[in-house]
């Protein structure tokens, strides 16, 4: 069985954890044998993994290849890898999160689900893989990269041009149940800092009223939001918040990342949130390489972090707030590096691959698994019986887990 994982609520933003995770992963999660894991979602009994790959495996010797392209299912308490849900999803699958009613939604590259032209966020049955008609959003012209649901309520960010034939520019928001798009979201970033115009990640508050999007974007509805903002979703419309910050400002090696922004997470109280980057190895004078830690209640301009943690020159690409701690994955070899540059500066400790970090001080935990480094930890899900990590490698907790792996709470 999936210790510690029969019988878990679908993973949200807001999961609260007591202490930190086991750093024994479990052992009956299946192998993922080629590509990249970029998403999880629990879904009733059942865990849907998305990405980038092929062929599967199910845990234990001699089990045969599975075929499976970008998106599978496996069965929460055996590992079984579902034999019902095999929908066919033409491109990579960037992000998940699980619905209402025993479904999924599903956003990536990709055009065409099941021989049905769908655009880049559809919906999905588990476990039968069949799409959930209803819901129409038809996004055109490009990626989603990523979206949140709360309640009612989808908001998708990405390189899309068009929403149900609409004009709408990386980022829009659409009705949950049918697709619809909401005509009163019309925020709009603008003015890349390099390459194209894009929305990368977004993170939503518990409470729904806060929503935040990074990207290559500089401005947002014409006032200067460099490569983040935030938005008051409660507002009606939504617009956006006076919240702001220079800090990611710094070039961070422009010319390799137009964006060196990736992972956000909110607080389970939502008081605050975490952003994990990539960029290069600049020290405290940028946040490139960095986690920092951002108070959700303050307003004006000329925010300040409260706590960084800087990897020496790694990238961080993920990120789970529990309460207890603050999970980051990449491929980084240290934290506690403000001083390293592609060593370990003085201070720093040795978390190849993943890590947790103090929620209060940023400081690493002595919470040390290692992973197998590659290009990283893509993503870090927290469920309430332990926390979720998917990969480029199969090596985690000194053990082979094929780009998948659950840490369960002790």
């Amino acid at each position: 069985m999936l210790a510690g994982v029969s019988g878990s609520p679908a993973a949200t933003a807001d999961i609260q954890q007591s202490a930190v995770v086991s750093a024994n992963p479990i052992n009956t999660t299946p192998h993922v044998l080629d590509g990249t894991v970029r998403a999880i979602a629990v879904v009733g009994t059942k865990v849907v993994v998305g990405g980038s790959f092929t062929k599967v495996r199910e845990a234990g010797s001699g089990k045969p290849e599975i075929a499976r392209k970008n998106l599978f299912a496996f069965d929460v308490s055996t590992g079984k890898v579902d034999t019902a849900f095999k929908p066919a999803v033409n491109s990579t699958v960037y992000a998940l999160q699980a619905g209402d009613g025993g479904t999924v939604y599903a956003g990536g590259g990709f055009w065409i689900v099941n021989g049905a032209q769908t655009g880049g966020l559809v919906r999905l049955g588990v476990p039968n893989g069949q799409l959930v008609t209803a819901f129409k959003p038809n996004v055109g012209g490009g990626v989603v990269y990523d979206f949140k649901r709360h309640g009612g309520k989808i908001f998708l960010g990405g390189m899309f041009t068009k929403v149900r034939g609409v004009a709408r520019n990386t980022l829009a928001s659409v009705n949950a149940t049918t697709g619809a798009l909401d005509s009163g979201f019309t925020l709009a970033p603008s003015d890349p800092r390099a390459g194209a115009l894009k929305v990368y990640k977004l993170a939503i508050n518990p409470q729904g009223t806060r929503l935040l999007i990074n990207g290559t974007f500089t401005r947002v509805s014409g006032q200067r939001r460099v490569q983040i903002a935030m938005i008051d979703t409660q507002a009606s419309p939504a617009r956006l918040s006076s919240w702001a910050t220079e800090q990611y400002a710094d070039l961070c090696n422009i010319n390799s990342f137009h964006t060196y922004m990736r992972g956000m997470d909110f607080s389970p109280d939502g008081s605050y949130f975490v952003v994990v980057t990539t960029g290069g190895g600049y020290g405290t004078s940028a946040l490139c390489d960095s986690a920092a830690r951002w108070e959700t209640g303050r307003t004006g301009s000329g925010q300040r972090p409260t706590w960084v943690n800087w990897t020496g020159g790694d990238t961080l690409l993920s990120t789970a707030v529990t309460g207890a701690a603050v999970y980051v994955g990449g491929h980084q070899r240290w934290q506690d590096n403000p001083y390293g540059r592609d060593f370990a500066g003085p201070g720093a400790v040795s978390r190849p691959g993943i890590a947790a970090l103090n929620p209060a001080t940023g400081k690493a935990l002595s919470w040390n698994p290692t992973r197998t480094r590659g290009h990283g930890v893509e993503t870090l899900v927290a469920t309430p019986k332990g926390l979720f990590v998917g990969s480029d490698t199969d090596q985690l907790g000194k053990e082979y887990h094929g780009r998948i792996g659950f840490f369960p709470l002790p």
